[in-house]
């Protein structure tokens, strides 16, 4: 979902939602909705998913934008973590 999307869902302007979201969570919408995105994308690696699928499913732009997002927080590429769980 979007910040719009978000922000409507609980009747509130993007810019308000974003600053309330901040002070009760501590990191930005944006971020936290990311964090969702790469764990949902380690759950699928562990399953046997491929990364160009994975990516498909969770809306990354492309393969190696969800590459870039994986190695930065497990600092693994997603091929080579779902070959390592697999094995």
């Amino acid at each position: 979902p979007s910040l719009e999307e978000l922000a409507a869902a609980v009747n509130l302007s993007p810019s308000h939602f974003a600053r309330v979201f901040r002070r009760a969570t501590g990191i930005p919408p944006h971020t936290w909705l990311m964090q969702q995105r790469i764990a949902k994308a380690r759950a699928l690696l562990r399953n046997g998913c491929l990364p160009l699928e994975v990516a498909t499913q969770l809306g990354f732009a492309d393969q190696s934008h969800l590459s870039r997002q994986f190695k930065q927080v497990y600092g693994v590429a997603p091929a080579a973590y779902r070959s390592a769980v697999l094995q």
